[in-house]
């Protein structure tokens, strides 16, 4: 037909080709754009079942992981009733419309809590940060990075404690951020610019 082969099985009214003119990249970046601002109906909004047993599995504890594996076990020849565990994540935290119940969100497990000791008190117990939340206790969605908006702070620190960088990293995409710490590192320096380098991604 005059035409590669890739253009041909994407002819008609799809991708780039017109009737008179043929292939025209315009067209078929328009076309594109046209496509990706529909709208597009969540995996676990369209099938009924799919979210039920997904629904039923979180308030049994499963983590996202283990609900994505038991049912790509329970429904091998089945891939509408597969569901990836970012997608689980994505329903309950950042999509929401109606696609999983707000409240599954607090059956989500978190990790498991640090053994508090019986004993007598140590002296590492007084160097503890008030309100710290420690590492294991952070929410699932944030230790396995499906979801967007986590950050990871740390500090790198120079040739005999002379100078000193802080880093942030997003969790999910792996962007950095440096930290220009030329005041020192004490702990109200560090969070001062942590919040100045963070209102960056504030939303107007």
């Amino acid at each position: 037909m005059g035409r590669y082969r890739a253009l041909h099985r994407f002819g008609g009214n799809r991708g780039g080709w017109d009737a008179k003119s043929g292939y025209r990249a315009s067209i078929a970046l328009a076309r594109s754009e046209e496509r990706a601002r529909r709208p597009k109906t969540g995996k676990l909004k369209r099938c009924n079942r799919l979210r039920a047993e997904v629904e039923a599995l979180l308030v049994k504890k499963y983590s996202p992981e283990q609900i994505a594996g038991a049912l790509a076990k329970t429904y091998p020849d089945r891939p509408e009733m597969q569901v990836s565990h970012e997608t689980i994540y994505k329903a309950v935290y950042v999509q929401g419309r109606g696609e999983l119940r707000r409240e599954l969100a607090t059956c989500l497990r978190i990790g498991r809590a640090l053994r508090k000791p019986t004993g007598r008190r140590t002296n590492t117990e007084h160097r503890h940060i008030p309100g710290m939340v420690n590492i294991s206790e952070r929410p699932a969605e944030a230790a396995d990075r499906a979801v967007p908006g986590h950050w990871e702070g740390d500090l790198i620190i120079g040739k005999n404690q002379a100078s000193q960088i802080g880093t942030l990293v997003e969790r999910s995409t792996g962007f950095v951020q440096l930290l220009h710490l030329p005041q020192g590192r004490s702990a109200d320096v560090v969070a001062q610019a942590m919040i100045t380098a963070g209102s960056v991604f504030t939303c107007r």
